[in-house]
């Protein structure tokens, strides 16, 4: 059996797989919460439904001031939890992020402090095609 230092080509091969077994488990996991919670909007859904809700962008603060949905707050991923209560709870939200994994997360962790109507954007900001609004440069 070939050996690279300590670890041999089995260890390696078991890593791996490990490594595999995760990424395809994460995967599951959020396609199974995305059927479950039921909050995924088409483009089109969203921006004929969006005026009655709080629209939260879950993205970086960067990305949010180069481009944004019309509308939208910033709020990113990591600073959800300390910004929740700039939420109404009886208000619709509706969620979007660079794809949809963040927005399934967020819809968790909203679900967990009592909100109730959340949506996401299908396929995150990138499928958006409605109107946008770039954050003025002080240039």
């Amino acid at each position: 059996m070939f050996v690279l230092g300590s670890i041999t080509t089995w260890t390696i091969n078991i890593i791996l797989l490990l490594v595999l077994l995760w990424l395809v488990g994460d995967w599951a996991y959020y396609k199974i919460q995305r059927k479950r919670l039921g909050g995924e909007l088409t483009a089109e859904d969203f921006e004929s439904t969006m005026r009655k809700a709080q629209i939260v962008d879950l993205r970086d603060k960067k990305d949010f001031d180069a481009n944004h949905i019309l509308g939208a707050r910033s709020i990113p991923y990591p600073m959800l939890k300390q910004n929740m209560g700039e939420l109404r709870q009886d208000l619709p939200v509706y969620l979007y992020d660079t794809g949809i994994t963040l927005s399934i997360r967020a819809t968790l962790k909203l679900r967990k402090a009592g909100f109730t109507d959340i949506k996401w954007l299908q396929k995150g900001y990138a499928g958006w095609t409605g109107k946008t609004k770039r954050k003025k440069s002080l240039n």
